[in-house]
């Protein structure tokens, strides 16, 4: 990981933001991804010095329109910039996208019955 990565994830681990639990370097179909909220269906990508050569930008575009074609939400930023003011700005970000997910709150904060363990 990166030093932008680790900053990021030391934020986004722990169901720090708003108990959205997030995994990180997960594959979802033949590639793996930076970072994974499971139950918004968001993936968040850091992209380094490797992302600035003409082919590997081609091949993130594919990934990203192949990752959005299965129902995914990327966001992705520049691993370049680890000033704390940028990565409130990603972190904003990542909160909003969050935000205005038409899925249900997070498991860890829905309430549930003691005894069915269903809903309330």
């Amino acid at each position: 990981m990166t030093y932008t990565e680790v900053r990021l994830w030391l934020k986004l681990k722990g169901r720090q933001l708003d108990g959205w639990k997030f995994r990180r370097q997960t594959p979802i179909g033949q590639y793996i991804v930076d970072f994974y909220c499971p139950a918004a269906r968001l993936v968040v990508e850091l992209d380094g010095a490797s992302h600035d050569f003409e082919d590997q930008a081609d091949d993130d575009d594919r990934r990203q329109a192949w990752l959005e074609s299965k129902g995914y939400r990327v966001l992705r930023f520049s691993a370049y910039y680890p000033e704390d003011d940028y990565l409130d700005g990603v972190w904003d970000t990542i909160q909003l996208a969050l935000e205005q997910t038409a899925c249900s709150p997070p498991p860890a904060l829905r309430a549930t019955s003691p005894r069915s363990g269903e809903d309330i």
